[in-house]
């Protein structure tokens, strides 16, 4: 054989090798990188949005996969903090290969994230994060939200309050973060417009312990309603001790949607009744994807979904729906066919604006009536999610 023929079966081989390479990396599992909080003060979010992909993964993967392909999901613990996100998401770029990113919960991490994918060009969602900026003035053309941001549980609150309690005056109490700050904003500028007060407004750190420290500035405003945007085991502390040092007797309150929902419910107890928020979701909408959605959830997981957990389970929908569209997991390919995508969701019908990549979604006010989340108002999608302030794309 000569040095020729032998530089041809190489070179043959060799091109072979790549193309099954390639075949195989078309034909396995598709990856998604899961990068949330697993332990913190925001486990139990973590872990609704687990449950929610988990469920969604299985029953996509018992239909056929996505596109032929089964779904792989990979879990990391950004423990809510940003810098522990970025390490974690890169790790999942880098050395896992996913597909596509997911679950960072804290607002910090998702805009951090956020940079990241651009950096890889891969795409990343939130099913969570609530502050404004992710799809305003700190878009990102690699990031998409199916989850209602912070103007759209204002819009709906702020309307049921003016109905409620007309010209009240509120006092706010958010976690001292991109989130906390965004939502109080968000919150106060919808219901300043329907003609209630500001009292006066406090942050807080992260994972506080003792919130008694802002209860005298609290008193000294003497509002009708305490607006907070505190979330998982913060709020438990919030509101039991709101309710030791006796100040919620007269007082409503309402909070963003994420504060009070069914993985922490319990452990708030009687503080919790009387909560109002404008949310996504709630596991009372009636309708026959939801209740199937509803009885699936609490068979594997033993619990009522929340909002994150239904907006993660309708997420990997969207996903396979993108994918299959673009024919591809190529970015800039799944990023086109998810602009514009209309999907169906327990929550009905969701689109992604293609201005923003902003979920649009019917908005409910539910308050908590005997431990249980009642549907007591709702939001037209067109209605609540604002104007497209996205100038990056």
């Amino acid at each position: 054989m000569t040095s020729g023929t032998i530089k041809t079966l190489i070179g043959s081989l060799l091109a072979v090798t790549a193309l099954s390479g390639s075949a195989l990396a078309q034909s396995g599992p598709i990856k998604i990188g899961v990068v949330t909080p697993l332990s913190g003060t925001y486990t139990p979010i973590g872990q609704q949005v687990r449950w929610g992909l988990e469920l969604a993964a299985k029953e996509v993967n018992a239909a056929g996969g996505i596109a032929g392909r089964q779904v792989s999901l990979v879990f990391e613990d950004e423990e809510a903090n940003p810098s522990v996100a970025v390490q974690k998401a890169e790790k999942l770029f880098q050395v896992e290969k996913v597909d596509f990113l997911t679950g960072t919960v804290n607002s910090g991490s998702t805009l951090a994230v956020a940079q990241l994918a651009e950096r890889n060009g891969k795409l990343a969602a939130t099913t969570v994060s609530f502050a404004d900026s992710i799809t305003t003035d700190k878009c990102s053309p690699n990031m998409f939200r199916v989850n209602a941001r912070a103007e759209q549980q204002s819009v709906a609150l702020a309307a049921w309050l003016a109905k409620e309690k007309p010209k009240a005056r509120v006092f706010y109490l958010g976690p001292d973060y991109e989130m906390g700050r965004s939502t109080v904003a968000a919150f106060k500028s919808s219901a300043e417009k329907s003609g209630a007060q500001t009292g006066g407004e406090v942050f807080a750190p992260l994972d506080s312990k003792d919130y008694t420290q802002y209860f005298g500035q609290i008193r000294a405003t003497r509002p009708q309603v305490v607006y907070t945007s505190v979330a998982g085991n913060d709020t438990v502390r919030l509101l039991t001790q709101l309710q030791d040092f006796g100040l919620l007797a007269g007082l409503t309150v309402v909070g963003a949607s994420g504060t009070v929902t069914s993985q922490n419910i319990t452990a708030i107890g009687a503080a919790a009744e009387g909560f109002a928020t404008g949310v996504g979701y709630s596991p009372q909408i009636e309708s026959p994807e939801n209740k199937k959605f509803v009885a699936a959830f609490r068979e594997a997981n033993k619990t009522d979904p929340d909002l994150y957990g239904a907006d993660s389970y309708g997420l990997l929908f969207a996903y396979k729906a993108a994918v299959e569209k673009a024919g591809s997991t190529e970015t800039d390919k799944v990023r086109e066919a998810l602009r514009g995508l209309t999907w169906q969701t327990p929550q009905g019908a969701k689109s992604i604006r293609a201005g923003d990549h902003q979920a649009m979604q019917p908005m409910y006010v539910v308050r908590v009536n005997k431990g249980k989340f009642d549907i007591i108002d709702n939001v037209p999608a067109e209605n609540a999610i604002g104007p497209d302030a996205c100038a990056r794309f």
